[in-house]
């Protein structure tokens, strides 16, 4: 059914988007004591195996974190940095050094509380919109080729389908100079979740 989105309701999920990241900024910036911006450019439908080359290619090493979505509308969620972009992110946000190895305890626990946060928080206006609660797993990381993160994240979904829709997400801080770290969030609801969001804000059948 994702695929089948018109331009209205892409629209509609646009700016969840947007109100979502900007609660996850918030978050972000009440947790670190320090300003963290976060927008959204662009909201699109896409098939999840051609990631890897969206991304630039399978081999391209990036630190990804994974979260089920659980409660009355199912899915996965997936946040993929490219690995400089994510070394970069953690080091702005003042919890490592920029030489952090991203393997480390320190990055992985960073990037998985980034995860949670822009999960949590895209949920929670998700769970507003239809009047139930929304809630994500405990983030697993990966860091790892683009091709075997996408790979892992395809035999978990199995039969569920492999379109996603791509949140493309910029974080930047005032403080920090040429600080723009884009990554890809990525929603991949069950078809029966994604109707029910859409009949929520009055978009669907």
């Amino acid at each position: 059914m994702i695929d089948q989105l018109n331009s209205r309701q892409l629209d509609v999920l646009c700016e969840l988007s947007n109100i979502g990241v900007g609660h996850a900024a918030t978050a972000l910036s009440q947790l670190l004591q320090r300003p963290v911006m976060l927008e959204v450019p662009k909201v699109s439908v896409v098939d999840i195996a051609e990631v890897p080359d969206l991304l630039g290619g399978p081999e391209r090493l990036v630190a990804g974190v994974r979260l089920q979505v659980l409660g009355e509308a199912r899915g996965n969620i997936l946040l993929v940095i490219p690995a400089k972009s994510a070394g970069r992110l953690v080091s702005m946000l003042g919890t490592a050094g920029s030489d952090e190895p991203l393997e480390s305890d320190l990055a992985v626990s960073t990037l998985c509380e980034i995860g949670n946060i822009l999960a949590s928080s895209y949920l929670s206006v998700l769970s507003d919109m239809i009047g139930a609660p929304l809630i994500p797993s405990i983030p697993k990381f990966a860091y790892d080729m683009t091709g075997a993160v996408i790979d892992d994240v395809l035999v978990e979904l199995g039969t569920e389908g492999d379109l996603a829709l791509l949140v493309e997400t910029v974080f930047f801080s005032p403080r920090h100079e040429k600080s723009e770290i884009r990554g890809h969030f990525f929603l991949l609801p069950t078809a029966g979740s994604l109707a029910t969001l859409l009949r929520a804000v009055g978009e669907g059948p």
